[in-house]
Formats: structure tokens, C-alpha cells, sequence
């Protein structure tokens, strides 16, 4: 099977000629502070994506478009979309204003990316009786900790909860084990654990976790995660049908990278995003021949 390889501004992408193979998404990158601008590790890491702008918060991918479901989170009184990453400088003045502001009609979204509602949101979450038909909740930058998280899992408003985001919380490997042991959370088809210092220990845990059977997006971005981690995932069967993978700027080598690309349980794995994981070039040409992946179209390294 023909291949070419691109270099280009440090970014490593992997081509094939023919399917299955690597396509390098070029919408991935940006550079400077915003790595992956217009993509889900930048500033505004899901514009146009699963996360992203406000006329569609979900459009694109990796939550979004095409078999990601595009547009298919309503979050806000016009239900258009759910994790539209708008800025605050602090708390709201008024939480549960604030909190019921970003509902939308159908009670079925919640987006409260960048609202800072802390502890003291996340027990008006956990107690108000206005949550219980959420599907999606996306919580990006709220300070909730574990303590926070732990009221959510506590509460029994969130049954039906299916995509969910907990990006840049402050959770931790202890969070990730009140998520797996919560009566809530057992219908996730996605997950975004995205620059939360859960570890090997919550990688480990989740890839363990029947919990994982139907996600086909995870995002353990800027988890600290290492090689034990990444093998973990490659060793689940619970990752039959995650289709995409982030895994952006961890602690990943190329045994790490290996165990992914040669895992007979990620079978229908589609996108691998590896971006700024310790793997040189050389490193990467290698490990592309031995990859296994039936389904891979897109694979992210440098």
C-alpha cells in the first residue's frame, strides 16, 4: 500500500493512498497558544464542532457532524446547540438564573461551558428539580472539582444524561471513580475529560468501566496520562465503539502509540488524535506500519 508522509510546522501527519488509511485534517492545527485551532484542543477548541460556535455549538465534529451527530445537542432557551464556548470574567451574580438561562425549552441541554458557577452551582445542579430530562450537560470551566462533581453523581437528576463534558474542572482520579460508581451517567455516548489531572489511575479506571460501552467520543486530552494509561485504553473492550479518540498533549511514547494502533478492541475507531505526545518522526514512520486499526481514517502525531 502506497504512503506519503507530511512534515509541516512540527505536526506530523500520516497519509495513505488508499482506505483504510490516515487523512490529514489540516482544520486541526492552528499554532502558537491555539494548537489546534478550530478544533478541539484550541482557545475556542470545538468552534464549529461538537462544542462549538454559537448558531451551531455542535456542528462539525468531534461531538457534532456526520456520525458525531451534528447539531444534535440543544443547549439555550433556543435549543440550537449545547456547548457553545461564550467567555465570563467570574461567577454569575445570579447562579440559578444563570443556570436556568442556559436550559433549553425541551429541558433536554445544558451548557454552561465558561460559566464559573463553582461549588455553589453544582448544588443547585444536584438539587433543583429542573434537571432530571437532561441529556446533554456540558460543565467546560466551572470549578467544580471533585466536591462538585460528587453532588452531581450524588443527585438523581441526571439519569439520562448522555454526552457529557467535564473539560478543565479540576477533577481528578477520585472524580473519575464517583462518575463510574454514580447510578447516573449509564448512558454516555460521549465524554470530554479534556485538561483534568486524572492520571494513568483514571485512565485505568474508565477503560475498566462497562460504563464506556456505548461512548464513541472520548476526549482525555491534557489528562497526564503515560504509556500505562494508553495501554489500558488499547486493552478495554469497552472501547469497542468509540469511533474518535483525543489524547492531545499526554505523556503517550511510542509503546503507548503501539498498544493503540495495534488494540483488537478499538476496531471501529475512525479518528486518533496523538497530537504533541512524545513520538519523534522516525518513531512515527515505524509505528504506522505495524498499525491494525480497520476503520482508522484519521491519525494525528508529531
Amino acid at each position: 500500500m502506497k504512503k506519503r508522509m507530511i512534515l509541516a510546522l512540527g505536526a506530523l501527519a500520516l497519509l495513505m493512498a488508499t482506505q483504510p488509511g490516515w487523512a490529514y485534517d489540516s482544520s486541526q492545527h492552528g499554532g502558537g497558544d491555539n494548537p489546534h485551532g478550530g478544533s478541539p484542543h484550541g482557545d475556542n477548541p470545538h468552534m464549529g464542532s461538537p462544542h462549538g460556535d454559537a448558531a451551531n455549538p455542535h456542528g462539525g465534529n468531534p461531538h457534532g457532524g456526520d456520525s458525531y451527530g451534528k447539531g444534535q445537542h440543544p443547549g439555550g432557551k433556543k435549543g440550537g446547540g449545547g456547548h457553545h464556548y461564550y467567555r465570563q470574567s467570574g461567577p454569575p451574580k445570579d447562579i440559578p438564573a444563570h443556570i436556568r438561562s442556559r436550559t433549553s425549552e425541551d429541558g433536554q441541554g445544558l451548557n454552561l461551558n465558561n460559566s464559573q458557577v463553582g461549588l455553589k452551582g453544582a448544588e443547585f445542579l444536584a438539587t433543583a428539580p429542573d434537571f432530571s430530562e437532561v441529556r446533554s450537560l456540558a460543565l467546560k470551566t466551572n470549578k467544580i472539582g471533585d466536591a462538585g462533581l460528587k453532588l452531581l453523581c450524588d443527585s438523581e437528576n441526571f439519569r439520562k444524561v448522555e454526552k457529557l463534558s467535564l473539560w478543565d474542572n479540576g477533577i481528578t482520579a477520585e472524580g473519575v471513580g464517583m462518575i463510574l460508581a454514580s447510578k447516573n451517567f449509564t448512558t454516555l455516548t460521549e465524554l470530554n475529560l479534556m485538561k483534568n489531572e486524572v492520571g494513568d489511575a483514571g485512565v485505568t479506571a474508565l477503560a475498566q468501566s462497562g460504563k464506556l460501552a456505548n461512548v464513541t467520543f472520548l476526549d482525555l486530552s491534557k489528562t497526564g496520562m503515560t504509556d500505562a494509561g494508553a495501554k489500558a485504553l488499547a486493552q478495554s473492550p469497552h472501547l469497542a465503539n468509540v469511533k474518535r479518540l483525543d489524547l492531545y498533549k499526554n505523556e503517550i511514547g511510542p509503546e503507548g502509540v503501539k498498544a493503540l494502533l495495534t488494540s483488537p478492541h478499538l476496531k471501529n475507531l475512525e479518528h486518533l488524535d496523538l497530537t504533541l505526545n512524545p513520538v519523534t518522526f522516525e518513531e512515527s514512520q515505524e509505528l504506522m506500519e505495524q498499525a491494525k486499526l480497520p476503520k482508522l481514517t484519521v491519525l494525528n502525531l508529531n
